[in-house]
């Protein structure tokens, strides 16, 4: 029997998010054994390029020897308290320092837990009940979020999984990303009632979307003239993109934003910030409601210091040169064998899209083969090279990803992409 088998016994689709099973793409995933650097090696002893790197999570690389020793240190302490410590009170003061909208932080475990407390405060900070959020932007698993687009161009939302009943998503409006007229209308429809408005400043988990020239400005200006919150998901992007994320480099100032990922260290830890007089709404000073018990645990927050410690000016100039070599090079070895792709970077994050149009929203990025994109997967997994199990995700070279090694990811996909064009 093998790994994946047993898992499938006794782990539902055998795995513990989604995308791992490769369903996307097809065959079986591999099991992680340890990983090092910009590598995993799987239980076989197989060695992959790893641009995965925990969903974003790794930006120094995996087991880093920073980081790894002071998670080591922490433990020798204490795993959890569930009482205040000092590095939960100097990451949060980290965060604030570097992001200007940010003035108070509260701390939690998940990306999904900071969106969906985000939701619930601005709920209760504006008294209203609506939000909007779009089509292909992922902001976790809470029902209200988990929502799908309906048949208008800015329909209430219909429930996005099984399990999530129709009113839990009545109050959800859903609009394509980068739609100006759908913005319009939404705004027109239902801006009196909207207590707030949720989105990925570049979105990343529908493949690689950037937002189109001013669409955030002008989502900034409908929020502020509607009343409603604008809400920064910041869980991929925040301190990838520097110091204060995409709302840096796109110049918007939300009320709230969404941390993760980066965040965390490679650790569970999460957060959500903002105004002080927003934030000053939650418990214990004000009515609306979180908690959580590993909340801030010294793990996490040890970890956490231990990356923002490591990332200046310097470290995300070389992510971003990263980036772009691996863009360049990824375009150049596919689309010479007579391949169409659309290989869209911005800053450290990286795309790939085998379209032969440029992809703008949720529907155009599901217009892209995701059959080629399949074939292309497996071929570079052979190679040693590890994409991630879904044409509707990221890259995400780290700081431990080399020169050499994004030269040699580059020179797998040439190979990669002959093979597929060969097999026709």
């Amino acid at each position: 029997m093998t790994l994946f088998d047993r898992a499938l016994a006794r782990i539902p689709g055998g795995v513990n998010s989604p995308v791992r099973a490769f369903g996307s793409v097809g065959g079986q995933p591999f099991f992680a054994a340890r990983a090092e650097g910009p590598a995993v090696w799987d239980t076989e002893g197989r060695r992959y390029l790893d641009l995965v790197q925990s969903w974003g999570a790794s930006i120094l690389g995996h087991a880093d020897p920073d980081v790894v020793e002071a998670v080591s240190r922490a433990a020798r302490a204490g795993t959890s308290y569930g009482i205040p410590t000092e590095a939960e009170v100097r990451l949060a003061e980290e965060v604030c320092a570097r992001v200007p909208s940010v003035d108070k932080l509260r701390l939690v475990s998940s990306g999904t837990e900071a969106t969906m407390s985000a939701v619930r405060l601005a709920r209760g900070f504006t008294g209203r009940d609506m939000i909007l959020k779009f089509a292909g932007c992922y902001h976790g698993h809470s029902d209200a979020l988990l929502a799908s687009a309906g048949s208008g161009v800015a329909t209430l939302g219909l429930p996005g999984s099984a399990g999530v009943p129709a009113e839990a998503v009545a109050g959800t409006v859903v609009v394509a990303y980068n739609d100006e007229a759908g913005l319009d209308e939404a705004f027109a429809r239902h801006g009196p009632a909207l207590a707030a408005v949720i989105v990925e400043g570049v979105a990343a988990n529908m493949g690689l979307v950037p937002p189109a020239e001013g669409f955030l400005a002008g989502l900034r200006r409908r929020c502020t003239e509607a009343g409603a919150l604008l809400i920064m998901d910041e869980v991929i992007t925040g301190f990838r993109f520097g110091d204060d994320g995409a709302q840096g480099r796109y110049g918007i100032d939300p009320d709230l934003s969404c941390f993760g990922k980066v965040l965390g260290g490679g650790l569970p830890l999460a957060a959500f910030g903002g105004r002080a007089e927003i934030m000053d709404q939650l418990a214990p000073l004000g009515p609306v409601y979180q908690a959580g018990t590993l909340s801030g645990n010294p793990l996490a927050t040890a970890a956490g210091l231990t990356v923002l410690s490591r990332l200046d000016a310097d470290a995300y100039a070389t992510l971003e040169a990263s980036a772009t070599t691996l863009a360049d090079g990824l375009w150049h070895a596919i689309n010479s064998v007579g391949f169409i792709a659309q290989v869209p970077q911005v800053g450290p994050l990286v795309g790939l899209f085998f379209s032969y149009r440029p992809v703008v929203d949720y529907a155009t990025a599901q217009s892209a083969d995701a059959k080629l994109y399949a074939r292309f997967f497996h071929e570079m997994l052979d190679r040693g090279v590890y994409l991630a199990p879904s044409p509707f995700e990221a890259m995400f070279p780290s700081l431990a990803h080399s020169p050499a090694e994004i030269d040699e990811i580059v020179a797998a996909a040439a190979d990669a992409a002959e093979a597929v064009a060969a097999a026709g």
